[in-house]
């Protein structure tokens, strides 16, 4: 659980804890087993957005107030992944109409899949 920076001083000049990463900083206490210690709860709250994902971590009091403890701004890839897709399709287009040798159509492959998002979507999805 978070607590105030001069109080994770505190437990570190008294060694009762040790560092556990320098970014972000995350502390462990040393002298607590794990069967003496409470968790209090916690929830993930989401928020999708088409150009980036809002995600909280929030702590749930017993009257049903959330507290917010860490936000994370989540950005997608949707945009480059659109420009990609442009500029395949401008040297596809530039292929197909150069004055070359006979190149036969291809008309086969024009179903898609059942489920089947775009890729910025699918990226979305995944992420």
């Amino acid at each position: 659980m978070p607590c105030h920076p001069a109080r994770a001083r505190e437990l570190l000049k008294k060694g009762r804890a040790r560092v556990h990463k320098v970014f972000p900083f995350t502390i462990r206490l040393t002298d607590r087993e794990l069967e003496n210690s409470s968790v209090q709860p916690m929830l993930i709250k989401i928020d999708p957005g088409s150009k980036e994902t809002g995600i909280a971590l929030v702590r749930e009091e017993k009257n049903k107030e959330h507290h917010a403890l860490y936000f994370i701004n989540l950005q997608h890839r949707g945009q480059q992944i659109r420009n990609a897709l442009y500029k395949r399709r401008c040297l596809r287009r530039s292929r197909r109409s150069r004055n070359l040798r006979y190149r036969s159509p291809r008309f086969l492959n024009r179903r898609r899949a059942e489920g089947w998002l775009a890729p910025s979507l699918q990226h979305r999805a995944d992420s």
